[in-house]
C-alpha cells in the first residue's frame, strides 16, 4: 500500500516560512483570505468602540481576542489570519501588521501609535522580486513599542524590552534592553 503525504496547503507553507510565488497554485486561496482581510478591515474600522474593534479583529484573526486586550482604530494588516495576541496588550491608533510571516504579540505589551510590523520581505533580485518571504515577528511579555517604530520581518523583541519612538529595528532586541535609532541600537540594558 502506498502511503500518500498530504499536500500543505499555501497557508501551511507560509507559516513554514516557505517563499510565495504569484504562480503558486494556492495563490487564489490566498487572494481570497486577503479580500476578506479588507472587507473586514473596513468594518473594524467603522467600529464605534473597543468592543466591536475585538470583535471584528476575532473575525480576521480567526481567533477569540482577549476583553482585557484594546485595540484603537484605524487598524490596518494585509493578511490578518497570522495575528495572535496575548492578554492585556494595548494597540494604539493606526498601527500597520503586515503579518503574512506571523506576528505574535505576548501578554502585557503596549504599542504606540503608527507602528508598523511588517514580518514579509522580498528577495533582491529583480526577477524573483514578486516572491514573498514570511519571516515572523515575536514581541515578548511586557515590552514597549514606541510610536512610529518600525519591526522588519524576523526580528524578536526581547521580554521587558523598549523599542524608542520611530527606531528601526532590524536585529532580535534582548530581553530588558532599550533601543534606539535607524537602525535600533542598545543604548541601555538591565532596566
Amino acid at each position: 500500500m502506498h502511503n500518500q503525504l498530504k499536500e500543505k496547503d499555501i497557508f501551511d507553507r507560509m507559516r513554514a516560512g516557505e517563499p510565495i510565488r504569484k504562480d503558486d497554485p494556492g495563490y487564489n486561496q490566498f487572494q481570497q483570505a486577503v479580500a476578506s482581510t479588507i472587507r473586514l478591515s473596513v468594518a473594524l474600522n467603522a467600529s464605534t468602540d473597543v468592543d466591536q474593534v475585538r470583535e471584528r479583529l476575532s473575525e480576521i484573526t480567526g481567533m477569540a481576542i482577549d476583553g482585557s486586550t484594546t485595540v484603537f482604530p484605524p487598524f490596518y494588516t494585509n493578511f490578518g489570519r497570522f495575528i495572535t495576541l496575548g492578554k492585556n496588550v494595548f494597540i494604539n491608533h493606526a498601527c500597520s501588521f503586515l503579518d503574512m510571516g506571523g506576528i505574535t504579540i505576548e501578554d502585557n505589551v503596549m504599542i504606540g501609535p503608527r507602528v508598523n510590523l511588517t514580518s514579509e520581505t522580498h528577495p533582491l533580485d529583480p526577477n524573483a522580486r514578486e516572491t514573498v518571504i514570511p519571516k515572523p515577528i515575536v514581541i515578548r511579555r511586557n515590552a514597549w513599542i514606541g510610536a512610529a517604530a518600525t519591526i522588519l520581518p524576523g526580528v524578536t523583541i526581547g521580554e521587558n524590552a523598549i523599542v524608542a519612538a520611530g527606531a528601526v529595528v532590524s536585529r532580535d532586541v534582548p530581553a530588558n534592553a532599550v533601543v534606539a535609532g535607524i537602525p535600533a541600537k542598545v543604548i541601555k540594558t538591565n532596566l
